[in-house]
């Protein structure tokens, strides 16, 4: 009788070790797949397929779009493939933002131009798009890998001070503040946004400012706050169409409430420059698109980009379509077509994009000129 129950006992134990020793192993896999692969995880990888070229990659693929949401994911074309950031400038601009304590949409959304904005790209001056209010988000949108909480920090009152500093000190024309949605500050972090704006023109009156900013749940008196503040771009992206907004973006976050608040922007000051930007690749239709861009040049929109959404981890949305650069290249006329300002569209476009910046950069300076010679 003993023998039996010291049997069963054991038999216990062994069946709790297992359970256990089980249950840790499914704890760590499922860290693992919450964390999953980077962006520059995917771009790195090695793939012989990858170093074809579009004909050849379209060849082995058989197809550009998703059937079904279970199918596996699409391989990344060769036009996506961006180097490894590196560089003097881009180490330094690294090291700078982390001495201040500052935060920057382009590691934070892993943005795949990263390297080509920090090192200096073509143009020689290394760019960065700061974030502000902190690295955490009170809206969690299913394409976006920012932290999300819904009792961030309270923001830096510093930042405003620190940013200014670090920009004025960088030797820029032009400068890109963004920030995660606040919904937890009463203002949503316009006023910190305006004190932002106030001092880096303090510091050096002629670098250009655009920002960035959320929807503040489509609050006008903060959208005033921005637009009189002293910058001369007011950014703030649709994101998507209508129709996939409630799938792709926080349920906070509504289509005609973005609209509205850009639209508010010219009420405020009708010479504002305006902008947004869509993601392709979620499975919208061409007449969604077309749609989006009529509503965005009726809402007085200025400036539109249209660039690549990239799954940053397996936690997030799957890729429906990897768009080519041609599709891209008809939406850039099609816009040109409806006489937006700036046009900027390609897979590896983004909202803030230097191409796009050094071009709104001319037109605001020749504007200035103009002004200047007027009076």
């Amino acid at each position: 009788m003993y023998g039996l129950k010291h049997l069963l006992s054991g038999s216990t134990v062994n069946k709790n070790c297992y359970r256990l020793s089980h249950k840790s192993h499914l704890e760590a896999l499922r860290k693992r797949i919450i964390s999953g692969p980077s962006l520059q995880d995917f771009i790195n990888s090695p793939d012989p397929v990858l170093e074809d070229d579009s004909k050849a990659w379209n060849e082995y693929n058989g197809r550009l779009k998703r059937t079904s949401e279970g199918d596996s994911r699409l391989r990344l074309p060769p036009w996506l493939k961006t180097s490894i950031p590196k560089g003097k400038k881009f180490s330094e601009l690294k090291e700078q933002l982390r001495e201040l304590k500052l935060h920057t949409v382009c590691e934070e959304a892993r943005c795949p131009n990263i390297g080509e904005c920090w090192g200096g790209g073509k143009h020689g001056t290394a760019t960065a798009t700061i974030m502000l209010l902190g690295d955490t988000c009170t809206r969690g949108c299913r394409f976006c890998s920012v932290k999300t909480s819904r009792a961030p920090p309270p923001p830096d009152p510093n930042e405003p001070v620190n940013t200014a500093t670090a920009i004025a000190s960088w030797g820029l024309d032009y400068i890109v503040l963004t920030s995660v949605d606040r919904d937890d500050l009463p203002d949503g972090g316009s006023n910190h946004f305006a004190e932002t704006v106030k001092e880096i023109k303090k510091r050096k009156s002629e670098i250009l400012v655009e920002c960035l900013v959320p929807d503040f749940r489509g609050d006008r008196n903060a959208v005033k706050t921005i637009v009189e503040s002293g910058l001369d771009v007011y950014a703030h992206n649709i994101e998507t169409v209508e129709e996939l907004t409630p799938f792709v973006r926080d349920r906070r976050a509504k289509y005609r409430q973005s609209l509205a608040t850009l639209e508010a922007v010219k009420t405020f000051n009708p010479d504002m420059i305006t902008k947004s930007s869509i993601m392709l690749g979620l499975g919208e239709t061409d007449q969604e698109i077309h749609q989006t861009l009529e509503d965005l040049k009726a809402a007085g929109v200025d400036c539109v980009t249209l660039g690549q959404y990239i799954q940053p981890t397996k936690r997030h949305m799957m890729v429906t379509e990897y768009v080519t650069p041609e599709k891209f290249q008809h939406w850039e006329r099609v816009g040109n077509d409806m006489k937006f300002l700036y046009v900027a569209s390609g897979p590896l476009v983004r909202s803030s994009y230097k191409a796009g910046e050094f071009f709104i950069a001319s037109i605001l300076k020749n504007r200035k000129t103009s002004n200047t010679e007027e009076n």
